[in-house]
C-alpha cells in the first residue's frame, strides 16, 4: 500500500485520517447525547473532560486532514459514476468538513464563553458571557444533528453503490 493518494486510490495517510475521524465520531457523538442527560457531578465533569479532549482532537485531526488534502489531491471518482453523483459526493464532503468545524468550534466557544479555559495550542480563557455560550451551544447542537444527517447520507451512498450500482466504492478508502 502506498503512503500518498494515487489517481484511483487513497493512500495510507488519507485512509488513516478518514478512519480515525470515523472512530472518534463514533465515540464522540453518543458521548455528547449521554452528557445531555447527566446531572452535574464529578462524574459528569470527568465525561465532559473526555468529550472536550476528544473534540479538540477531532478539530486538529480534521484540520490536518484538510491541509493534507490540499497537498495531496483526492483520487478521481470512477468514470462510470455520472456527473450528478460526483456533484452530490463533492457537496456532501464539503458539508461534512463545514459541519465538523462548526461542531468543534462552537463547542470550543461555548466552553470559553462559560468562563472555562481550554488547552488549545496554548491555554485560552475568555470573559464569561452566558448569552454567547448559549448561542454557541445552540449552534453546537444544530451542527451535530446536521453532521449526523450528513454521515448517514455518506453511509447510505456507500450502501446504494454496493446494492444498486454493484460497485464497491468503499474499497477506495479501506
Amino acid at each position: 500500500m502506498q503512503l500518498t493518494n494515487s489517481i484511483s486510490e487513497y493512500g495510507l495517510v488519507s485512509k488513516l485520517f478518514h478512519w480515525l475521524t470515523f472512530v472518534a465520531l463514533l465515540i464522540q457523538i453518543p458521548m455528547g447525547f449521554y452528557l445531555v442527560d447527566l446531572d452535574y457531578s464529578d462524574y459528569r465533569i470527568f465525561i465532559e473532560d473526555i468529550h472536550v479532549t476528544l473534540g479538540l482532537s477531532i478539530f486538529y485531526l480534521v484540520l490536518f486532514r484538510l491541509l493534507y488534502k490540499f497537498i495531496n489531491p483526492t483520487p478521481a471518482l470512477p468514470p462510470a459514476i455520472f456527473s450528478g453523483q460526483k456533484i452530490i459526493a463533492k457537496l456532501n464532503h464539503f458539508a461534512l468538513y463545514i459541519c465538523l468545524f462548526s461542531v468543534t468550534i462552537s463547542g470550543i466557544l461555548k466552553k470559553l464563553f462559560n468562563g472555562e479555559s481550554l488547552p488549545f495550542l496554548f491555554k485560552i480563557k475568555l470573559k464569561s458571557d452566558f448569552d454567547k455560550a448559549d448561542f454557541f451551544y445552540d449552534i453546537h447542537i444544530f451542527s451535530n444533528y446536521t453532521l449526523i444527517a450528513l454521515i448517514s447520507l455518506h453511509i447510505l451512498a456507500v450502501i446504494i453503490h454496493r446494492v444498486l450500482f454493484k460497485d464497491n466504492i468503499l474499497k477506495r478508502i479501506t
